[in-house]
């Protein structure tokens, strides 16, 4: 049985008043913020019993007004990267604001991460919905998005829906960053992560996409056995990971998925996550440097958690080998991922 309540977290500047909603099962205590329907912690136990935090997020709202790196957020229109924020859409060309290098991330500089959402009680959790107007950070067409927190036993289930009244890509997440020591460790070192992918997707300097879609044998991206994730980073060329894992290939049928599970062997606690997405987007942290305190006033460093975006495939509306990512009037948008926490 899941204990669902809401509570009046403070307000906004510009934006109203954030509501903070907390669903508790006899394992599990998950709270969602209304601001970005941020996901603002995840209590769960390790094998002594302890709950402990591990998500990492701020102790107020001001810490999530200001925050740039998405943290427990949705992100969307469209999440990832589109490379020079730039796409063609039947036949006319779409030119979003430059929010990351060269290219558009995350939906924009005010993208669905810094939007307030309207929450209802469902049975155990929450709905959050939100309109994102036409021309909203430059995409076509009116769209009414949805995404629904469950919380069953040991695992949290969100729920993405969408419909549009224009043509539009849209890819939505959730953009959490879990260190299953407790948010406020220094690092994920000691973690061991595998992920169910036979593929991934090699980038260029800006994190685009080349086109290609590589094999993971041989390479430090074959993650399909338990890895422990301290060695691993050393092999990746780069600050770390910050690449899409392939779970299916375009045309695929629409179906849940074994996506990833991660271990802390220390505490005991397993992440296993399982989605309906194409893809994964495994990212380490690479660029968080100490600059952000955090939950209890922890600096958050590079490596210090790791993100498991669930996904469509980064820059799939410039690539047309990729999973098509456009949303068409009379379509519905629907996605799954579940989160599962336990402990051996």
């Amino acid at each position: 049985m899941t204990q669902v309540s809401r509570q009046l977290w403070g307000e906004a500047v510009g934006l109203g008043p954030v509501d903070l909603w907390v669903l508790q099962s006899s394992q599990v205590r998950v709270e969602v913020l209304t601001l970005g329907a941020i996901i603002r912690s995840v209590c769960s136990r390790g094998k002594d019993g302890q709950m402990v935090d591990v998500v990492l997020g701020y102790d107020d709202l001001e810490g999530y007004v200001s925050d740039k790196r998405y943290l427990g957020a949705v992100v969307g229109r469209v999440a990832n990267r589109i490379a020079r924020g730039c796409f063609v859409l039947e036949g006319k060309e779409y030119q979003l604001d430059i929010n990351n290098g060269p290219n558009a991330l995350h939906g924009g500089l005010r993208g669905f991460n810094k939007a307030i959402w309207h929450g209802t009680a469902v049975e155990g959790g929450v709905q959050l919905s939100l309109t994102s107007p036409d021309g909203d950070q430059g995409y076509p067409g009116e769209v009414q998005v949805s995404v629904s927190y469950t919380l069953q036993g040991e695992t949290l289930t969100a729920e993405y829906q969408a419909r549009s009244t224009k043509a539009t890509p849209i890819n939505l997440t959730n953009h959490s960053y879990f260190n299953l020591a407790g948010q406020g460790a220094a690092d994920i070192y000691d973690h061991a992560v595998s992920i169910s992918a036979q593929s991934y997707l090699p980038v260029d300097d800006s994190s685009i996409p080349t086109g290609e879609i590589s094999r993971v044998d041989g390479t430090p991206f074959d993650l399909r056995k338990l890895v422990l994730i301290g060695p691993q980073l050393k092999e990746v060329p780069g600050p770390g990971f910050d690449h899409n894992f392939c779970l299916s290939s375009p045309g695929d049928p629409w179906m849940e998925r074994h996506a990833a599970r991660v271990c802390h062997p220390a505490s005991g606690r397993v992440l296993e996550v399982s989605t309906s997405q194409p893809g994964v987007q495994f990212y380490t942290a690479n660029f968080l440097d100490g600059s952000m305190t955090g939950k209890g006033g922890v600096r958050y460093g590079k490596h210090s958690s790791f993100c498991l975006e669930t996904q469509n495939w980064p820059d799939a509306v410039n690539q047309v080998s990729f999973p098509d990512c456009i949303l068409r009037p009379g379509e519905d948008y629907k996605h799954v991922t579940r989160f599962t926490f336990t402990a051996v």
